[in-house]
């Protein structure tokens, strides 16, 4: 048995119930046990915690409510458990511990209580007791934990307390910039917590996250300000939470959605931004509420309550068929954070509904239409699951008229507390009242409130205001997913919102493979470009993570999403990268594998050209600035000068879009071990590469009838990964 278990007792009361009730699978008990043991055998403090990191809804909660039972069971009176700053979700939390451990509860072994409502006489039979005190990380609990300790029951100074730390990205190690103060400030619910550990005798402290950004997003230094101390935050040790092997997660989302044919490649629906505009506000020159069931500007809104409508239908009709009990489906709506605009929102969903329940009872031909659309849409990724039964239309056109008929969906604004409240169930979780039900909302909706069988997800947030951890967040989507519901799953966002995510996906991708690799103080460098156009190394607080691109050993960079010029404006531009490509070919030094070795300079002349004759479609962007300042980097990595591996190749003929109907994305992979990105990962070791293909550009293809290259860059195998910041925090 690993040593981990050695000093700690793994036979006790409280851990042999969760085991039992949990069936814990062995990597999950051994992560408890490691957990437990670092935290007796390590000094944890206020500064240097243990941390246990997940992935977004991967079962974090399950684990540290199992260091719980190990905590107690191993001479630890108290956990003060800190949750985000939501009612519901401290309701939730409540509801999960009182659940967890009713047994132990009924027998007087533990009391479990939210602060705010923990009586103020509690007597020494009670707190002789395992306490386990909820709080919510917002200044008033937190006032109340400190008086609890303090004045109340200062015998708790003594006792032997745990703080679990939930989601500690949010609040615990918090700054923030004043630009007129020219100051960082640790915000006022951080203080309160740091102030507050000082006080205990006795404690240790574990921070659970899956968006350990915070670490990075630190000044380095301590920060003294107004009389007032506080000092970066680094983990003593690093657990990481075993993922399941139902856990659906940013790799299916953003990795293998790149695969044609994949069920992945089905989820992603591009809105347009003029769209999210007719979003934001009621707009009757825009939108004519009787002509919603065909009318353009709201295409891709009424797309996505048709295809949730539809969705919910394929896999209640599935599960009938099977003899199970028909689930209930939810579908989020999250552009804005007004209340205005949510209620708007509203009253255009229930404009649908009225409508498409008119149109099904008398089965219009629009009706027909776009259910027949939105069958062929879904019907796509269900045929990819050979075991799950795909229905015919018929059967899934009656299906979807019943529950028109029937009232089958409710829409519900989720925009406060109260709101939020009335909508929980008896286990703190957002209930589904119907089978279809859609959730209004904004910043509400993504603090860990669970919402059960999500296969619709519409997205709008501005990507400009974009923070690391709150994005990941706004992930619902993430988590414990049956196959066959993800064969129904759509995500309905910007083309530029997607790709920000994907940058983001690709950065929590790597700074996690960072802590696998040996912890995060070391793995991944932060550079940004300057003014004078040098690379320099940059504080990872200043990076603005919409212009982030996250680079790794064979990373390729390409763009995609365009239209070239006409003929006749870039014709001359073309002729002049043909002519310096065949000087190169001419003079070349070295070659490898067909490639040849050619200085920076001319590398990022060629971009350059190339950039003159690509028109980006909107939400796409082929900034040449960024591919400059990645090819400096790149470049400079070697201490043999700078330089790139070009690889030629002339006569390609790439459509401009793939089967499924997104724009091209792999025009150097034209057969499988054999294309040029093989090739030039093959040479691509202490240089990176790029590769020029010159494709005929034909207008049976999409182009517009004119040749034009279309480049590709490919990082070095011989490098750190790296977080390349092409814009910073001013």
């Amino acid at each position: 048995m690993p040593t981990a278990m050695e000093n700690i007792t793994t036979k006790g009361a409280f851990f042999q119930h969760l085991n039992q009730k949990n069936q814990y699978k062995q990597p999950a008990r051994e992560c408890m046990f490691r957990t437990m043991t670092k935290l007796q055998d390590m000094e944890t403090s206020e500064h240097r915690p243990g941390m246990l990191l997940g992935k977004i809804q991967s079962g974090k909660t399950r684990t540290f409510i199992g260091v719980m039972g190990l905590a107690y069971d191993n001479g630890f009176d108290m956990v003060v458990l800190l949750t985000k700053g939501t009612n519901a979700l401290v309701k939730q939390t409540y509801a999960r511990l009182q659940e967890e451990f009713e047994p132990l509860i009924e027998h007087d072994a533990i009391r479990v209580y939210d602060i705010m409502t923990m009586p103020d006489n509690l007597r020494k039979y009670e707190t002789s007791q395992k306490l386990a005190l909820i709080v919510k990380k917002e200044t008033n609990n937190l006032d109340r934990l400190r008086e609890a300790f303090q004045e109340k029951y200062p015998q708790w100074k003594d006792k032997r307390v745990l703080f679990i730390d939930d989601e500690a990205d949010f609040a615990s190690v918090a700054y923030e910039y004043k630009r007129e103060q020219n100051v960082k400030h640790m915000r006022v619910i951080a203080s309160k917590i740091n102030h507050f550990r000082e006080v205990l005798h006795r404690s240790a402290f574990l921070q659970v996250t899956a968006t350990p950004y915070s670490l990075y997003l630190q000044p380095e230094d301590m920060t003294i300000h107004e009389g007032k101390v506080f000092e970066p935050i680094r983990p003593a040790f690093t657990e990481l939470v075993p993922v399941h092997d139902r856990y659906i997660g940013g790799n299916v989302y953003f990795d293998k959605s790149e695969i044609e044919g994949h069920l992945a490649s089905y989820f992603f629906h591009e809105v347009e931004e003029k769209e999210l505009e007719v979003m934001k506000k009621m707009d009757g020159r825009r939108v004519k509420m009787d002509r919603l069931l065909n009318q353009k500007n709201i295409a891709n809104i009424r797309k996505a309550i048709v295809n949730f409508i539809v969705g919910a239908c394929i896999r209640r009709y599935q599960q009938r068929a099977k003899g199970r009990r028909e689930q209930k489906y939810s579908f989020i709506i999250h552009t804005e954070r007004g209340k205005s605009a949510h209620a708007w929102q509203a009253e255009l969903i229930q404009g649908f509904e009225r409508l498409l329940t008119e149109a099904a009872r008398n089965e219009t031909d629009d009706f027909c239409e776009l259910i027949k659309e939105s069958y062929h849409d879904l019907i796509r990724s269900v045929r990819t699951l050979k075991k799950t039964p795909a229905p015919k239309f018929d059967e899934v056109y009656k299906e979807v008229r019943y529950s028109l008929d029937e009232e089958y969906m409710v829409s519900s604004i989720v925009n406060s507390e109260k709101d939020v409240n009335e909508l929980l169930d008896y286990k703190g979780e957002l209930q589904l009242r119907a089978p279809m039900n859609i959730f209004i909302g904004g910043q509400i909706l993504d603090r860990g409130v669970t919402i059960h069988n999500l296969i619709g997800f519409f997205y709008g947030r501005n990507p400009k205001s974009f923070q690391q951890d709150t994005v990941l967040q706004h992930s619902r989507m993430y988590g414990a997913r049956p196959v066959a519901d993800l064969a129904v799953t759509r995500f309905y966002t910007t083309a530029k919102i997607y790709q920000v995510m994907k940058r983001i996906h690709e950065f929590d991708r790597e700074l996690r493979r960072a802590f696998e690799r040996g912890g995060h103080h070391r793995g991944v460098v932060f550079i940004q470009r300057d003014s004078g156009d040098s690379i320099l190394p940059c504080s990872p607080n200043k990076i603005l993570l919409s212009s982030l691109t996250m680079l790794k050993p064979h990373k390729r960079m390409l763009p995609v999403g365009f239209q070239t010029g006409y003929k006749t404006h870039i014709h001359k531009t073309v002729r002049e990268i043909d002519c310096i490509v065949e000087q190169v070919q001419r003079k070349a030094v070295e070659s490898k594998e067909g490639a040849v070795l050619i200085p920076l300079s001319v590398a990022k002349q060629l971009l350059k050209l190339v950039h003159q004759t690509l028109e980006m479609e909107e939400g796409y962007d082929f900034q040449l600035d960024e591919y400059e300042g990645v090819l400096n980097y790149l470049s400079s990595q070697s201490d043999e000068g700078a330089y790139v591996w070009l690889f030629i190749r002339h006569k390609r003929q790439i459509r401009r879009f793939k089967k499924d109907g997104k724009y091209e994305n792999s025009p150097d992979t034209p057969g499988k071990g054999t294309g040029e990105l093989t090739l030039a990962r093959k040479v691509a070791q202490t240089f990176p590469a790029l590769i020029m293909l010159r494709q005929e550009g034909k207008k049976e293809h999409g182009w517009r009838g004119s040749p034009f290259w279309w480049p590709v860059l490919v990082a070095q195998a011989e490098m750190s990964p790296t977080v390349y910041a092409n814009k910073s925090v001013q």
